[in-house]
């Protein structure tokens, strides 16, 4: 079964850097597709970042390039997610998934995922 724990979540401010894991467990990690995805109040879940197993290429949500950086350490079965020059709208309950069967065109798609952490929670205060 697999299992995804996240962490790293914290309140800061306007400028703030943090780093975000999430420890994957009871699957081969790095044959899934990874991502992170998060969810404000009164919000859907919009993806932020994405891993292709194959290649290690990443993907990001336009809001959040240049400032965000997805990595793995297949070694630990853990995945990252960096997160600078935070802003109050990113602010949101952030989650990792994981998925076997997603595609390139559908990594930043929540419906691609089957596996999801419990999340952990960023405030960005201004």
């Amino acid at each position: 079964r697999v299992q995804l724990v996240e962490s790293g979540g914290d309140s800061v401010q306007a400028g703030g850097s943090l780093r975000l894991s999430c420890v994957g467990s009871g699957y081969t990690f790095s044959s899934y597709s990874m991502g992170w995805f998060r969810q404000a109040p009164g919000n859907e879940r919009e993806g932020v970042a994405g891993i292709w197993p194959a290649t290690g290429r990443t993907f990001y949500a336009d809001s959040v390039k240049g400032r965000f950086t997805i990595s793995q350490d297949n070694a630990k079965n853990t995945l990252y997610l960096q997160v600078n020059s935070l802003k109050p709208e990113d602010t949101a309950l952030y989650y990792c998934a994981a998925g076997a069967w997603v595609t390139l065109a559908t990594i930043l798609n929540d419906k691609s995922y089957t596996s999801w952490g419990q999340g952990t929670q960023v405030t960005v205060s201004s």
